[in-house]
């Protein structure tokens, strides 16, 4: 397994062709994907091209400014029109519950294999915690 290192300027859809290629040599069914707006675009176009797969673009539903400095006693900024992102929800929160296992809780592996088992190792835990076994 090569390891690739990024630079700053790279972004996670960089690797998501060869990332896709892979996936697919080891699930041949696999045919559509959800990404986020990151995604969408040239990428998708690529993507599709190169892989075969659909993307779903799964976006946000708030409106909220991302930069606003707010002075002490302003009310912060609400959108009016939040839903939670069925399928965006679900990635969040299986990521919200592997960071509380203190190993994951920062990326301290430097070989994605030990990454991996570690990541493995979390849901595994918490699947054995759920049914009650230990």
């Amino acid at each position: 397994m090569a390891i690739c290192i990024q630079s700053a300027d790279t972004q996670d859809r960089d690797g998501a062709v060869e990332a896709i290629l892979l996936a697919r040599t080891k699930y041949q069914t696999l045919q559509r994907l959800w990404a986020d707006s990151g995604y969408s675009g040239r990428c998708e176009a690529v993507i599709k091209d190169a892989t075969g797969c659909e993307l779903d673009i799964v976006r946000r539903s708030d409106d909220v400014p991302r930069d606003v400095w707010i002075t002490e006693g302003q009310e912060p900024p609400t959108a009016p029109g939040f839903k939670v992102v069925r399928w965006r929800w679900i990635i969040e929160r299986t990521f919200g519950w592997i960071g509380r296992y203190r190993r994951m809780s920062k990326d301290y592996e430097q070989n994605p294999l030990s990454a991996l088992a570690w990541i493995r190792f979390a849901l595994v835990a918490m699947l054995v915690h759920r049914l009650g076994i230990a």
